[in-house]
């Protein structure tokens, strides 16, 4: 308890009131995404990543990725979401955060991670699932891409996405779009156990 009570008054100070109430005694969170493929489980690692983990729930207790697109889809690559309605109009960002991609966690299959602009600490709401050890993605010699959970249950809702047609998408002008949208129904944060 006393660890958990020194975590938290470490990182209070990056916090808003509203994240501060996020489940904040559970450093092991666990989050049901629904999808139009099927129910995704992820356990976040609010130990290692304490300000991402934060942000991440504060976008799903407030409903902000209900109803969002995973509009880009790699083979043996990733899955990102949490940015797009279905429209293709760019959801609400609350702000950028601090770039944790140093602590530890890889991007191996079944992590989910912040997706990020080349800027170290530009990520905000969008995610990614890795489909494949993307070793590239881990920090190195420049800034990687901060992992903060895994796939508990539900892989293999990740790897029929992995398999969806996917086409250059004119009006974002993207690669990597699904033809047919797949959708985030409903992300909720699950009782802790």
């Amino acid at each position: 308890m006393k660890m958990l009570s020194f975590i938290f008054l470490l990182f209070s100070a990056t916090l808003t009131a509203k994240e501060a109430l996020i489940d904040p005694d559970n450093l092991f969170p666990q989050v049901k995404l629904e999808t139009s493929m099927g129910t995704i489980i992820v356990e976040l690692d609010r130990v290692r990543a304490p300000i991402t983990v934060n942000n991440f729930l504060n976008y799903v207790v407030s409903g902000e990725y209900d109803n969002t697109i995973f509009h880009r889809i790699v083979p043996e690559f990733i899955v990102q979401g949490g940015g797009y309605s279905q429209d293709f109009v760019m959801k609400k960002v609350y702000s950028n955060i601090v770039n944790e991609a140093g602590n530890g966690l890889k991007n191996e299959v079944g992590t989910i991670a912040m997706a990020k602009e080349s800027r170290p600490h530009s990520a905000n709401r969008q995610f990614f699932f890795n489909l494949g050890d993307n070793r590239s993605l881990d920090p190195g010699r420049k800034w990687g891409y901060a992992v903060f959970g895994a796939i508990i249950e539900g892989q293999e809702v990740l790897e029929a996405m992995a398999l969806v047609k996917t086409d250059y998408n004119e009006h974002m002008s993207w690669e990597d779009v699904p033809v047919e949208p797949v959708i985030l129904i409903k992300a909720s944060l699950l009782p802790a156990t």
